[in-house]
């Protein structure tokens, strides 16, 4: 029986999206096939309103309550190989477990948590199909699915983000789900929390790779977006805004959401272009 979970889930792709063919209409359900000939349950209630069969569907595999291979058109908060930001609903002798969106929660063992999970609090935890069990289990030791020994991103890529913890320093982030980052403090103008994910930008590569990251294009390939950005808000505003190079940080930053370099660029090119005025008392849309 193990064999068969085992050839499964290769072919089948346990704990991810697997496009499928109906074969057949059964009490339980639908019965959906691979070119390999493997066969998994879609329950009644997870079916189309319309279909036939033939057609393909595309559903996420796990493993039920009974460890059978089930097949779901819910969509799951995480999946294989990928972070999620969970919800723990109960702690028993075993470990934790997690809402991630299925009838069946995710296992979280004791072995696998970084720091003991409580219920009611919300964790960043990673997917995994474990190789002993075969089983889909969920893992808080994030950093272990994390390197950066040999980086994969650029100077100035734009990556995706999400957000794992925020301390002094500033906000840390998994890029690209493989690697470790860093949006330093003074480089956030909005709010961002534990769990988010967002578009961001590689500031630097540091020598020791750690990465430098940041939720604007930065350096001078801001200019034209963040010009842009003004052009929008003077339009809203009538025509002028109260701001200028010798206005607070905090106030640009609270106006515009804008760091004051960032700002002082971004209206320096559109005087250039001769698209603004600038006032001792704020910027004027020409």
């Amino acid at each position: 029986m193990l064999k068969k979970k085992i050839t499964f889930a290769i072919m089948m792709k346990l704990g991810e999206y697997n496009t499928l063919t109906i074969l057949r209409e059964t009490d339980p359900g639908l019965y959906l096939g691979d070119s390999e000939e493997n066969e998994v349950l879609l329950p009644h209630k997870y079916k189309p309103e319309t279909y036939t069969i033939g057609d393909s569907l595309e559903v996420f595999v796990y493993l039920d309550n009974e460890e059978r291979p089930i097949a779901t058109t819910e969509r799951p908060y995480v999946t294989l190989h990928n972070f999620g930001y969970l919800h723990c609903s109960d702690v028993n002798k075993y470990g934790a477990f997690m809402d991630w969106g299925l009838v069946k929660q995710l296992f979280v063992p004791f072995k696998e948590q970084a720091r003991p999970m409580k219920v009611g609090h919300w964790y960043i935890v990673y997917l995994y199909l474990d190789d002993k069990t075969q089983r889909l289990v969920g893992s808080s030791k994030t950093n272990k699915f994390l390197s950066n020994e040999q980086v994969t991103v650029n100077m100035f890529d734009e990556v995706e983000v999400m957000v794992t913890h925020i301390t002094e320093q500033g906000a840390n982030v998994i890029v690209n789900g493989k690697h470790k980052g860093l949006i330093f403090l003074e480089d956030i103008f909005e709010d961002i929390r534990t769990g988010d994910r967002m578009k961001a930008f590689i500031k630097k590569v540091r020598p020791d790779n750690k990465l430098d990251v940041v939720l604007q294009t930065p350096g001078y390939r801001s200019i034209e977006p963040n010009a842009n950005y003004i052009l929008e808000e003077l339009k809203a505003a009538g025509g002028f805004l109260p701001l200028h190079d010798k206005s607070d940080p905090e106030t640009i930053k609270n106006e515009l959401g804008l760091s004051k370099k960032s700002f002082k660029k971004a209206i320096g090119s559109l005087y250039k272009d001769k698209q603004i005025n600038l006032r001792e008392d704020g910027i004027e849309l020409i």
